[in-house]
């Protein structure tokens, strides 16, 4: 049977909108959100405290499109968003996310790619997603440069985003180089755009973001993210989480309630893109923006700029609940909630969080690039640890079997199901996992989930088990298929496998079972030709691909009769391992 939100839960207010662009909803005060005029600045450095009124930057959003539109000859209603595709490859910005609705005013995409990327992996996205220029910033722009040679985008298509001077090392912008600032300066000068034209419909079958995904074999997968997405999952947030935003207003205070938000999180990642960028700013928050993540600077931050919400993910939260004489020597008092997702929070470590903060609402949400974003989230008034949290209004979920029938009652397992207004539109130029993935109008996550009820009464989703075999790094998924295909180009190996093994500080991360190549000598030390594979991937992959979990040199790699690895028997042969290791986790 299929699951909702609570009955008594708020519905949304009205039909997410289907015809106008993401950057529309953000910044036309039509749709909802809180007035400009009254909301926090949307975006502030927490290095160097610059900021831009909510005002401004709905400003420097038709400015910027206007400078983007003479300088690559794009106008809004001509050609199709696959012809204005902008590539971005950068630590966070305080106009990372306006440059994106910069691009939809145009009728364009952003395409954002993960700032750890090798110069191939940044190729491959570039190359896959048809971008016509590149947005980056001073510290990355040597990798960027060599990916744009190999992905056909000339030097001068490559831009920069604005970034701290204590970030960029001493590195100078080039000369002749164009910032976003420059475009900015220049669409101030010029006629205004005329209007988009979507057409009815236009924004729930138009892509406005595509972002990078790994699947459960091959390359990453391009998502194809419309604007009705985004705005629907904003929605949905925004309507779920409002009774306990009501609990914080101060009684005096006659607009709504706003905060100060943590930015941490990669806005190249989902989670970060709607959630943080997306969400907060429609309900008037501020969020202070940090390029990476830095113990001391981070708490800091939280302190100077009194932030009340922690966007984080679980590697974070298990630091914080080790560095107590750190956390210590600063003031958080401000901070009343922590919101996590991208990996599952243990409940133990939950716990240990709450004994340190005890006033403070530890949350924590479920979902996907391909449900763009939250599925389901815990609130204030009904935590329960472990759960990923009641279904947000507008979701309906189904739990079926591996036979495929439909789970009807609570505490009995199966893969997870999906229907929204905020589930993508599908893979690019993929229809064999369009086919697996997107069935019938509903989403398969491939994770396992149960439904349970709360003390409260309230249905709750838990995340039991992956169905699929990816590997979670600190929040970044990892197909194994692509690491073993990589590895098979090692010399001195003939076959190979990847799973994920626990860890403490990522939560996961790859392991290998290798079959040595004949050509490795019996007198070759073990260890020396493990450490040679390990530099083989670090040496093309993104720090969070690498085989941190070990290599363990075995005589044949478990397959069935079709060739398929069975993994399963290599992570229960690594259980083993481990329990009579006496491992703890």
């Amino acid at each position: 049977m299929p699951f909702y939100a609570a009955p008594n839960h708020p519905k949304l207010p009205f039909d997410p909108p289907d015809s106008i662009t993401v950057g529309d909803f953000m910044l036309d005060e039509n749709y909802g959100r809180h007035p400009l005029g009254y909301s926090r600045p949307m975006f502030t450095c927490g290095m160097t405290g610059k900021e831009y009124s909510a005002l401004e930057v709905r400003e420097r959003v038709d400015y910027l499109a206007r400078g983007l539109a003479k300088e690559l000859g794009w106008s809004p209603n001509s050609g199709s968003e696959w012809d204005k595709t902008i590539g971005v490859f950068s630590v966070n910005t305080l106009d990372t996310v306006p440059l994106a609705w910069a691009t939809h005013r145009l009728g364009g995409i952003q395409t954002p790619a993960n700032a750890a990327y090798s110069a191939a992996e940044l190729a491959y996205q570039l190359k896959n997603s048809g971008a016509k220029c590149l947005f980056t910033c001073l510290p990355l722009l040597a990798t960027a440069k060599e990916a744009s040679k190999e992905a056909g985008i000339p030097d001068d298509r490559i831009y920069l985003l604005d970034v701290p001077e204590a970030l960029s090392g001493g590195l100078k912008k080039p000369n002749g180089m164009k910032t976003v600032d420059d475009f900015i300066s220049q669409g101030a000068k010029l006629d205004r755009l005329e209007p988009l034209n979507l057409g009815p419909g236009g924004g729930a079958t138009r892509t406005a973001f595509l972002c990078y995904s790994s699947g459960t074999s091959g390359l990453p997968k391009g998502v194809m993210i419309s604007h009705r997405n985004v705005i629907a999952n904003t929605l949905q947030i925004t309507v779920h989480e409002q009774a306990a935003r009501k609990t914080r207003q101060q009684p005096a205070t006659q607009s709504d309630y706003t905060e100060t938000a943590l930015g941490l999180l990669p806005m190249s990642h989902i989670y970060s893109l709607v959630v943080i960028c997306h969400a907060s700013v429609y309900r008037g928050d501020q969020v202070v923006v940090l390029p990476k993540f830095e113990f001391a600077q981070t708490l800091e931050a939280v302190q100077k700029y009194k932030i009340a919400t922690l966007f984080l993910v679980p590697p974070i939260i298990i630091l914080m609940t080790k560095n107590k004489p750190l956390l210590d020597k600063y003031d958080l008092s401000s901070v009343w909630a922590i919101f996590t997702g991208a990996a599952p929070l243990g409940e133990e470590t939950a716990t240990e969080l709450v004994k340190l903060f005890p006033n403070w609402s530890v949350r924590q949400g479920y979902g996907l690039t391909e449900t763009c974003t939250v599925v389901c989230a815990t609130l204030p008034e009904d935590i329960w640890f472990g759960s990923s949290g009641p279904i947000l209004p507008g979701v309906e979920c189904k739990i079926v079997t591996t036979e495929g029938k439909e789970v009807t009652g609570y505490d009995q397992p199966g893969e997870l199901l999906v229907k929204s207004p905020s589930v993508v539109l599908g893979y690019l130029n993929n229809d064999k996992a369009n086919a697996e993935t997107f069935q019938n109008g509903y989403m398969h996550t491939g994770d396992e989930a149960v439904i349970r009820k709360s003390p409260n009464g309230i249905e709750h989703i838990f995340i039991v088990d992956r169905i699929k075999e990816l590997i979670k790094v600190k929040g970044h998924q990892v197909a194994p298929a692509e690491l073993e295909a990589h590895l098979l180009t090692h010399p001195a190996v003939n076959d190979c496998a990847v799973i994920q093994v626990p860890d403490e500080k990522s939560g996961e991360v790859p392991k290998a079972f290798v079959v040595k190549s004949p050509s490795v000598g019996i007198e070759e030390n073990n260890r020396v030709v493990a450490r040679s594979i390990q530099k083989h991937v670090e040496e093309h992959k993104a720090r969070y691909k690498w085989i941190t979990g070990g290599i363990e040199f075995i005589d044949e790699i478990p397959k069935s009769p079709s060739g398929k690895i069975l993994r399963r028997f290599l992570r229960d042969k690594e259980k083993e391992t481990r329990r009579k290791q006496g491992s703890k986790l």
